[in-house]
C-alpha cells in the first residue's frame, strides 16, 4: 500500500530542497521526522510538513499504522519560475530567475 502528499508551488529553489529530501528516503517515516527536526533549513520544515501530511493520510484514509511506514521516494519537481529584472549600467537589464518546486513524499508499508 502507497500513500503519498503533495505540496506544490513551495518558494524555494529545487536544488536546495533535493539536498535534504536525499537524506531521508529509504527511512522510517518516525526517524525520518526526528531527523528532519535537527536540520537547520527551511527546506527541512517544509519536507516535515508534507511528511505529517503523508503519515496522517495513511492513518486516517487508509487505517495504517505510522510506525509500519516507510519513506519510499520524496521526489521534488521544478515548479514554475518567476521571472524578474535588475536594473544594470548604461540602462541595461539583468534576469533574475526566482524558482520554486513540488513536494512529493511516498509512504509505504
Amino acid at each position: 500500500m502507497e500513500v503519498r502528499a503533495y505540496t506544490k508551488n513551495v518558494r524555494m529553489s529545487p536544488k536546495k530542497v533535493r539536498q535534504v529530501a536525499r537524506e531521508i528516503q529509504g527511512m522510517e517515516a518516525s526517524r525520518a521526522m526526528n531527523t528532519l527536526k535537527f536540520i537547520p533549513r527551511k527546506s527541512a520544515r517544509l519536507i516535515s510538513k508534507t511528511l505529517q501530511s503523508a503519515m496522517a493520510n495513511a492513518e486516517n484514509n487508509h487505517n495504517l499504522n505510522a510506525d509500519d511506514l516507510t519513506v519510499s521516494e520524496a521526489i521534488i519537481e521544478e515548479g514554475r519560475t518567476m521571472r524578474r529584472f535588475i536594473p544594470c549600467a548604461r540602462g541595461s537589464a539583468h534576469p533574475i530567475r526566482k524558482r520554486s518546486c513540488h513536494i512529493r513524499i511516498t509512504l509505504s508499508e
